[in-house]
């Protein structure tokens, strides 16, 4: 048993000594490329810093095209319009994962990083808000929380009423609508950033009325109470289908609360969004 034990080792410090190092950049590059093709893309971003076979194998096409909207070449002509090179799927991806604003910077849409599913916000300024104008009720305040430079801030009013719409060629899957919401407003005291919830009122008495159509006919109400909590909230309104990816979707969506029994005011609007609906569980994840 010795005997044996003793030549196996010889054996196998023989075979190390006389076998040569293993060096990443020796692996075929195509090699690499497949194995890239198995991860997610901020995975395979990081693998692209090993070297330069590994940086070159990122590149390949075949890797990203699973990874882009099955519609990728009809949302990059929305951002590719004035540029003359033909751009890879990867720098296409990156391109598209990042904000492409449309409507005068008033909404913008992106390709989520994990899941390549398509997400498109509304900012308030493109809204229609009854008594936008009179700056008794409403106003337009900066803001550095929002993905937009502004949001639109509700001080008092008797009525309510939001409405706004968007029309885009979403990726054929299910998509949720949500209203991003927050009641009070930030204001600056010692120095600090903090949420005054002073004017809040009103919104306990009757719920806010949240609704959207789709060209389709699909439609959702939703009645919902709004609650202070000095922090930005998604209220979910519902989830529409989109069949045809190559077909724009146009989508109508409103918030209203038009009892007139009492006052109501400290209500923010940032924005609505619509997303995937495998994004919408968990909002928190969404920028």
């Amino acid at each position: 048993m010795g005997a044996n034990t003793s030549f196996l080792t010889t054996e196998t410090s023989n075979i190390s000594e006389t076998s040569p190092n293993l060096n990443l950049g020796e692996i075929p590059e195509n090699c690499i490329a497949l194995v890239l093709s198995y991860l997610k893309p901020p995975e395979i971003c990081k693998l692209a810093r090993v070297n330069r076979t590994f940086r070159a194998a990122s590149s390949a096409d075949f890797i990203w095209v699973p990874k882009l909207p099955c519609n990728y070449h009809h949302l990059a002509g929305k951002l590719l319009v004035d540029d003359k090179k033909r751009l890879g799927e990867k720098e296409i991806f990156a391109k598209l994962s990042r904000p492409v604003l449309l409507d005068g910077c008033n909404k913008e849409f992106w390709v989520d990083k994990i899941t390549g599913g398509v997400c498109v916000s509304v900012s308030s300024k493109s809204l229609t808000i009854t008594g936008i104008d009179d700056r008794r009720y409403w106003n337009h305040i900066p803001s550095d929380e929002s993905r937009f430079p502004t949001v639109a801030y509700l001080k008092q009013i008797w009525w309510v009423e939001v409405h706004g719409d968007v029309e885009f060629c979403f990726p054929a899957g299910t998509y949720t609508l949500a209203f991003k919401l927050r009641l009070g407003k930030v204001v600056k005291r010692n120095g600090r950033c903090v949420c005054s919830t002073e004017e809040v009122h009103g919104w306990g008495v009757k719920p806010v009325e949240l609704k959207f159509m789709t060209g389709s006919g699909q439609h959702i109400v939703s009645k919902q109470f709004l609650e202070t909590t000095g922090s930005w909230e998604y209220h979910r309104v519902g989830e529409f289908i989109v069949d045809d990816s190559n077909k724009p979707t146009k989508v109508k969506f409103s918030l209203t609360q038009i009892d007139c029994t009492h006052t109501k005011g400290g209500l923010s609007i940032d924005s609505v969004l619509i997303c995937p609906t495998n994004l919408a569980h968990d909002f928190k994840t969404l920028p």
